[in-house]
């Protein structure tokens, strides 16, 4: 079977400080988790739960260990109707780790067991799982954590371009400089910009990409780079849009939450912006339904809520 959305790359558990500014050297403190994580993951199932209204269907490739945190990703992943049948269990490493701390100046600091969250290859990217594709997810961090990994990103590409050429590529930089230095990203990342329809940067990794100061410039610069749409992420803020006829952007608003966790926001956002996409909205609508469905992430603790279509439609109507 063919998903019509496809990502691949680093599947973790994260386990998390529940609290603001305790550091992961202070002996005794409380984590919570695990909770099934992976920024491309995020990105997956966001796109599978707001795709289900459009009878979208997703899937995933990726590797975990045989073990309890890899059976806890995929059975949140299945419950969430997305395709695990290319996600491989290995004997050999555990399920990948991710130690959260958040700082009250925004800031986060993990410490990564890496585990088998590097371990996709080429050899798990197969032609036939590409025939009916609509849309490829690429991320940064599944670029940055192993030559394997960002490997298996590049023949990913090839495949959905041979197998549809309007594929769309979605690619989220995701810098992770505690993988890999900033200049080497860069490096890695432009083969994959050189193909991408839809960018989704912040504003700091679009000044990078672009090695432009100001994001409004950066984006604009980007635009002359391959993407068709550039969707700059802006947290609360919302995002803005933009397009070659939009060349000074379109800013969209976000939405005011009680915010509790901010992890996986950005992933959750890109993937319902790839759904409203696919189902042929206007850009200012599909950008509007993202920043919700962002919005109510924060509202949960943990990486991958639960939220509904329905309740994003109904934050939305509430403007």
């Amino acid at each position: 079977m063919s998903p019509d959305i496809i990502s691949l790359g680093e599947l973790l558990v994260e386990i998390m400080r529940p609290e603001k500014d305790i550091y992961h050297g202070v002996l005794g403190a409380t984590y919570r988790g695990p909770f099934p994580s992976g920024a491309p993951a995020i990105y997956i199932d966001s796109a599978a739960r707001m795709g289900k209204k459009f009878h979208l269907t997703a899937g995933f490739i990726g590797v975990v260990g045989n073990d309890e945190f890899g059976k806890c990703i995929i059975e949140k992943l299945k419950n969430d109707n997305i395709d695990i049948t290319h996600i491989r269990i290995t004997q050999e490493l555990t399920t990948g780790i991710a130690f959260n701390q958040y700082n009250s100046d925004g800031s986060r600091k993990f410490i990564f067991a890496k585990g088998a969250a590097g371990e996709t290859s080429p050899h798990d990217i197969k032609p036939e799982y590409f025939k009916d594709i609509k849309n490829l997810h690429i991320m940064g961090s599944a670029l940055s954590i192993s030559k394997k990994s960002r490997d298996a990103c590049y023949n990913a590409i090839q495949i959905a371009k041979d197998m549809n050429p309007d594929v769309l590529i979605s690619f989220d930089p995701n810098f992770r400089p505690e993988m890999l230095d900033i200049e080497t990203i860069l490096e890695i990342s432009l083969p994959v910009l050189a193909t991408t329809s839809i960018l989704f940067p912040s504003g700091e990794e679009a000044e990078m990409l672009a090695r432009i100061k100001g994001p409004k410039r950066a984006c604009q610069k980007l635009l002359e780079m391959g993407p068709q749409i550039i969707v700059l992420k802006q947290g609360k803020e919302g995002c803005t849009l933009f397009t070659p006829d939009k060349h000074e952007g379109k800013r969209v608003k976000g939405f005011k939450v009680n915010e509790i966790d901010p992890t996986g926001a950005g992933d959750s956002f890109g993937g319902a912006f790839i759904i409203g996409l696919l189902a042929g909205w206007d850009l200012e609508k599909i950008a509007t339904f993202a920043n919700a469905v962002g919005a109510l992430k924060v509202e949960f603790f943990g990486p991958m809520p639960n939220t509904s279509f329905e309740e994003v439609i109904e934050l939305i109507e509430k403007i």
